[in-house]
């Protein structure tokens, strides 16, 4: 290791904050470099543990106006596998997903052009009054800048009724790659950057915490994936409202207008995910992406920086038109974890520990 990256990476041991530059030049330091820093700054709910939630994705829609280039999963209206779900069937996958211990779900769909206001808003009260134990952490930035335009209603206000009907928490999809000239090729009809962070903003001065994303290894620089980062930074600086970041590389298969690019390399996605840690200061909680890396990628990103695997997938209906299929139980989270080396946990959407698994076949309470 060069005496340039030993001397930005011992900044940040000291507790310095990086700048974009030097976030930048660590793209080109070694790889296990990188990993050992990230490990050394990684804040754990416990030592040596890595913590997991049971969750389910719900989509409820995949009838969507937007159209993505990188997308398989949107249909427009008529087309034979579009679809919408019942009221009745999301209370269904919810009651599965309760009777297999699960805490959290996450629903999201397309941007639906007809549905109303209080379809989203009768589903979270319906899961809330049924399900009071379960965290209800959905609908992204763009579909409440959706509902916001269709119902003529100001964000703050939109934010306070989906609390009182029981959301917990907003998931941070949308955020793609923070930057506008990436966004005008791939998702052109889709929410400005600017506009994400405003709508993250608000929920967070609402109440409502949240998670961010970036999917990279598309047609992004990697001075646009370091913006993306300082982005992030900055409004956590001045809001404290993101409760995670997930960074996931962009998976080809299923759609046609970008099946020409090669997904980005498990080097490329360690590399990221240290470098996030590194950049990310004022972040606690970044995930593993085990459902588009592969479960042993998802392992190896424990050691580089991820202090979370993120949650169970019973099923994941936006990935399945790529060819990957989730089926992911408790139990194969916690042996993924334990054969990393760490001590699986058991967390809630708000961190809270639920169980600590010290040893194979016993739990204790936290």
């Amino acid at each position: 290791m060069t005496d340039v990256f030993q001397k930005i990476l011992q900044k940040r041991l000291d507790g310095g904050r990086l700048s974009p530059e030097e976030g930048l030049q660590l793209y080109a330091c070694d790889l296990i470099s990188l990993g050992k820093a990230a490990q050394r700054l990684t804040p754990r709910l416990i030592p040596n543990g890595v913590t997991f939630v049971v969750d389910r994705n719900i989509s409820y829609t995949n009838i969507c106006t937007v159209g993505c280039d990188f997308c398989a999963f949107h249909r427009r209206s008529g087309h034979p596998d579009a679809f919408v779900l019942t009221l009745e069937q999301i209370l269904k996958k919810v009651e599965e997903l309760v009777a297999l211990g699960g805490t959290q779900i996450l629903i999201q769909g397309g941007i639906h052009p007809d549905l109303p206001l209080d379809y989203y808003l009768g589903m979270v009260r319906a899961i809330h009054e049924k399900y009071p134990q379960v965290h209800i952490h959905s609908f992204s930035a763009v579909e409440m800048d959706e509902l916001s335009k269709k119902s003529k209603m100001p964000l703050p206000e939109l934010f306070k009724l989906f609390k009182e009907a029981g959301l917990n928490s907003l998931p941070g999809g949308g955020a793609e790659i923070l930057a506008e000239r990436v966004r005008k090729k791939i998702s052109p009809r889709k929410i400005s950057s600017d506009r994400w962070l405003k709508i993250m903003r608000t929920a967070h001065e609402a109440g409502l915490k949240t998670t961010a994303t970036m999917v990279f290894g598309h047609i992004e620089t990697l001075e646009e994936r370091v913006l993306h980062l300082v982005r992030l930074r900055e409004l956590q600086d001045q809001t404290r409202g993101f409760r995670s970041f997930i960074p996931w590389s962009f998976v080809p298969y299923g759609t046609p207008k970008m099946d020409h690019i090669n997904s980005a390399g498990g080097d490329d996605y360690l590399r990221t995910v240290a470098i996030s840690r590194l950049m990310l200061d004022n972040f606690q909680h970044i995930q593993s992406g085990w459902l588009t890396e592969g479960q042993r990628m998802g392992q190896i990103a424990l050691a580089f920086g991820c202090d979370d695997m993120g949650g169970t997938l019973i099923e994941d209906k936006v990935l399945e038109p790529t060819g990957i299929k989730a089926d992911t139980r408790r139990e194969d989270l916690i042996r993924l974890i334990r054969d990393a080396g760490f001590i699986p946990v058991q967390r809630n959407t708000n961190y809270e520990i639920v169980k600590v698994f010290e040893e194979a076949g016993s739990a204790c309470h936290g």
